[in-house]
Formats: C-alpha cells, sequence, structure tokens
C-alpha cells in the first residue's frame, strides 16, 4: 500500500500526521504530504478514511 494527497483537496487539519507522522508531514503552506510512501506499523486505509476533505488516495 501506499499513500498520496490531493493538495487541491487537503485542508491542513493534521489527522493524517496525528495518525502516522513516519508516512505524514506537513509542507511550507501547512497543508499535508505524503513523506515516505508505504507504513508497516500503520493502518493508510483507516487513516485516509478520517480524511474529512477524502484528500487521502491509497493504492497497491
Amino acid at each position: 500500500m501506499s499513500a498520496t494527497i490531493d493538495q487541491s483537496l487537503c485542508i491542513g487539519c493534521g489527522i493524517c500526521v496525528d495518525a502516522c507522522p513516519e508516512v505524514f508531514g506537513f509542507n511550507s503552506e501547512g497543508k499535508a504530504e505524503v513523506i515516505k510512501e508505504t507504513c508497516e506499523t500503520c493502518s493508510l486505509e483507516e487513516i485516509s478514511t478520517q480524511c474529512p476533505s477524502d484528500a487521502i488516495d491509497i493504492s497497491e
């Protein structure tokens, strides 16, 4: 599984960053970005469902 974030949809709430700081971080605009595409300990699919703006896409 790997994650991508649609910057045009991200509102910068930080839910994903709090849930998995290994994969998600903030860019200079205060929006979430993927800093590592995969994680062995977090469920990226579950984190993507928590995103209020549906900005996170998970692919195989």
